[in-house]
């Protein structure tokens, strides 16, 4: 039986932090009395309190990198004492934990609305701030130093490929032009430049902002999140019970692809159409749950609009 949306009254989070097809992620995840959880991508807990509500004695071990969501964490750990455990680090680290047997495990990946709401934290360009767009600020280097220092082949990468970005040559030109006059040190004048670089017929007949598919391309190159996720879900598989859940919520379709190769790999079903593996080549490791990404419905949508490009792929493991 489905479980309405209201039987989780307080994972619904403040207005901009609601989280993302909760009550199909509950279902899918199906948590028993005892049962032990990885939620892969902490953020905001919404996920995770859904899950330690849901039944007596649920634990649940988080990660995430952002310092900013351990007070969060520790909140969630007080009110349900001994069953949450955060791990402040990279779910592309999954690997390193200890832990296994879970019964269920959940990725909610991209950038947190908590992320995209603090402006000081440089990931979006509708305030001006430093331009920073590391979600973890205690590692790496910020997006302002990254611009400066990158190869050439390196902005192409994060501008035509991660960015998706048609006008890519004239962004990476304007983008290597500025190098040096202090334009790449703020989101504002960031985007500016990347604008400036877009033809005026196609700013003006664009719905979204000309900087938009850039910055996403450079947010996920700083942050090296495809290659995370490629290491995270083998991991996760490995870590899973037999019988366990893995479910993953994407939001384009860089994201999306390497989650849709991985489960039809391990579900033993051609991973694209250029696959021709023969099928007695291949392993079924697990049964896939949902055959078509899960979507947000009309009720959702209305009220979560962030939620508009989410979409679910859940497997189970043989």
């Amino acid at each position: 039986m489905r479980t309405a949306a209201a039987d989780f009254p307080s994972a619904i989070m403040t207005p901009g932090h609601q989280p993302v097809l909760l009550r199909e992620v509950v279902d899918f995840l199906a948590p028993q009395p005892g049962g032990r959880f990885l939620d892969a991508t902490f953020g905001a807990g919404g996920h995770a309190r859904a899950l330690l509500e849901a039944a007596p004695d649920v634990s649940v071990v988080a990660f995430d990198r952002d310092p900013a969501a351990e007070p969060r964490a520790a909140a969630l750990a007080a009110e349900f004492p001994g069953r949450v455990e955060l791990v402040s680090q990279d779910f592309g680290r999954l690997a390193d934990l200890p832990a296994s047997g879970f019964d269920g495990m959940l990725f909610d990946l991209g950038v947190s609305s908590f992320q995209l709401d603090d402006a000081g934290r440089g990931f979006s360009f509708r305030q001006d701030a430093p331009a920073d767009m590391r979600m973890d600020p205690r590692a790496g280097v910020p997006a302002s130093r990254w611009l400066e220092t990158a190869t050439e082949e390196m902005l192409v990468r994060a501008i035509r490929d991660l960015g998706e970005e048609q006008h890519w040559r004239r962004v990476v030109r304007a983008l290597v032009a500025a190098r040096g006059t202090g334009a790449l040190a703020r989101t504002a004048s960031l985007a500016d430049v990347i604008a400036a670089a877009i033809p005026a017929r196609d700013r003006h007949a664009s719905r979204i902002h000309p900087a938009t598919r850039s910055f996403q391309g450079i947010r996920i190159a700083v942050n090296d999140e495809i290659g995370a996720i490629e290491r995270a879900l083998p991991a996760a598989f490995a870590k899973l019970r037999a019988g366990g859940v893995l479910a993953v919520i994407s939001f384009h379709s860089l994201e999306d692809r390497p989650v849709k190769q991985f489960f039809r790999r391990q579900c033993g079903q051609p991973e694209s159409a250029d696959d021709a593996t023969p099928q007695d080549f291949r392993v079924k490791l697990a049964e896939p749950l949902t055959r078509k990404p899960v979507t947000p419905g009309d009720a959702e949508l209305a009220a979560n609009p962030r939620s508009r490009s989410a979409r679910l792929r859940a497997l189970r493991k043989l």
